[in-house]
């Protein structure tokens, strides 16, 4: 037999030739996330510590927050430049002459995620669920701006027909306040106004009390333009686009995958390698060098919150509001925010950031290191001599910890108080908040809408976002009058009577106004900057 050797001469110079392609092929980057995620309409974003709640009658976290919006929609929503109210699951409402009545009407059309109807009569039994004392809802009190809402809220009535909440038919909702607010519309795009579907709660547990498993991805039910499929903890959070939302035709993005990471360096890092769209936040120490050199992916937003701490007034020595007047005088905020920060933020000298909604606070809490020891020595500390161990607590963080370092040296130096530092991750940090198992706790509140009483009812006596032990009845009733008050110069006058009460009784520590500092890659459009940092997950898309 005759062997040819014509066939794999040819083979042998093709695959020859084809070495420099092959080399050349197996030398090529490997699409990043962000590329894949450019490509198919899948956004990466970082949302900070881990979720560990996704009922809307339950969360009080800006995590929670951000994944909610993905996934349910309320009577209104915003509009993605300035957040102002526009029609959500109600296509369009009236108001009554004086601005006590609302009557929404709902869309036809909207469905909750397997397709059934959201009617107003789920918005009536959701209400009547955050409602409910056996829940024990932090938020409850915002829906106490419904008529008869508080009452019932505290028992002092179990007929919720006295609640102004009221299914006209399947897509007609009355609601009825106890005082006109100019703000309530913006009140409505916050998660404890959000519905739930509560007949299929009884399916997965208790339907009034904690711990209902009803929103896991097995068994949750959401009306708005993502649907929740995949949740791991300490993961990966995934929403896809809903093909059961009104609007589901806008809605330019396929997913958004969200990320929980408690370490900002972690996250920066993750953003470099091209892992992430967007950052929750940037590291402190890194910063300058992205002003520097990544101009183009630092942003600097402004944003409508307070950094402070929290004092818990029920426990020695913080009972003496000597003790904590010391403490919050001996704080350097110019320093902090000029030499710590660096990113924009503004030194808080009271709770409420200046110029909301025209009103900026006249007492101010600034530094004051000779009377902070005078107070202290008053207090029979001299020199923080005979002072129990003190104790800060914040959720990880490495931005946390470089400001609660730079205020234990401050308190170290100008006192000769020792503070140690304990980290925990957030949802132990939230439980000793819950149970008042802490000293001294960093916190923050960022605005639920565009009004000073936002950040003031934090501190009524009966506010289930309190958690000081701190109560005042002549605080409490100066934000009453404010809220019934409807002429600007007499309503702010009240606001200033309150927030001169709280910050001389001082359960808190003013330390700084915000700004949001993250990362943000071009690709990611319709981003815009708004003071309260929410971002309409239906009007962002990416491009390649």
């Amino acid at each position: 037999m005759r062997f040819s050797f014509r066939r794999p001469t040819s083979l042998l110079r093709i695959l020859i030739a084809s070495l420099p392609l092959l080399a050349a092929t197996g030398c090529l980057k490997r699409e990043s996330q962000v590329q894949n995620g450019n490509r198919d309409q899948i956004l990466h974003r970082g949302i900070g510590y881990e979720v560990t709640e996704l009922d809307p009658h339950l969360v009080t976290g800006i995590a929670e927050g951000n994944v909610l919006r993905a996934l349910f929609e309320g009577l209104v929503t915003e509009d993605p430049v300035d957040l102002h109210p526009v029609p959500g699951v109600a296509e369009r409402w009236e108001m009554s002459p004086d601005g006590l009545v609302y009557t929404f009407y709902l869309r036809t059309n909207a469905r909750w995620s397997d397709g059934a109807p959201v009617t107003a009569a789920d918005f009536v039994a959701s209400f009547r669920r955050i409602l409910t004392p056996t829940l024990a809802a932090d938020y409850a009190n915002m829906l106490y701006i419904l008529q008869g809402a508080e009452a019932f809220h505290k028992g002092a009535t179990t007929d919720f027909g006295q609640v102004g909440a009221v299914a006209l038919d399947d897509h007609r909702l009355r609601l009825t306040l106890e005082h006109p607010a100019s703000y309530f519309l913006a009140l409505l795009t916050n998660p404890p106004w959000l519905p739930v579907p509560v007949s299929s709660l009884a399916k997965t547990g208790e339907v009034y009390v904690r711990g209902n498993t009803w929103t896991r991805p097995a068994s949750i039910r959401s009306n708005g333009p993502f649907n929740l499929k995949k949740w791991q903890t300490h993961q990966i959070i995934v929403a896809e686009k809903s093909p059961t939302y009104w609007d589901a035709a806008n809605v330019r993005l396929n997913a958004i995958h969200f990320y929980p990471i408690d370490s900002v360096d972690a996250e920066e890092r993750m953003f470099r390698a091209g892992q992430l769209h967007l950052s929750e936040a940037a590291p402190v120490s890194k910063i300058d060098s992205y002003r520097r050199d990544s101009a183009a992916v630092l942003r600097i937003d402004p944003y409508l919150g307070t950094y402070f701490y929290r004092f818990n007034t029920r426990k020695p020595p913080f009972n003496d509001v000597r003790v904590r007047r010391a403490l919050a005088l001996a704080v350097d905020r110019e320093a902090l925010v000029s030499k710590v920060l660096r990113g924009g933020q503004r030194p808080a000298f009271a709770l409420t950031p200046p110029g909301t909604a025209g009103y900026t606070a006249q007492a101010k809490l600034g530094t004051d290191v000779t009377a902070a020891r005078e107070l202290l020595k008053a207090a029979g500390f001299p020199a923080g001599k005979g002072l129990p161990p003190l104790e800060v607590l914040y959720n990880t963080s490495e931005n946390h910890r470089i400001i609660a370092e730079a205020l234990q040296g401050m308190w170290r130096q100008e006192l000769g108080v020792e503070v140690s530092l304990v980290n925990q991750e957030q949802k132990v940090a939230q439980a000793a908040r819950r149970t008042g198992d802490y000293q001294i706790l960093r916190s923050d509140w960022i605005g639920d809408y565009l009004d000073a009483s936002t950040f003031l009812e934090v501190f009524r006596g009966d506010s289930g976002n309190n958690y000081t032990g701190w109560a005042n009845a002549d605080y409490d009733a100066a934000l009453f009058a404010a809220a019934r008050t409807t002429e600007a110069a007499a309503r702010h006058a009240l606001f200033q009577k309150a927030e001169a009460i709280l910050l001389e009784a001082a359960p808190i520590i003013p330390l700084y106004h915000y700004t949001h500092v993250f990362l943000l890659q071009p690709s990611v459009k319709g981003w815009n900057p708004t003071l309260l940092d929410h971002h309409p997950y239906k009007h962002v898309w990416l491009e390649k």
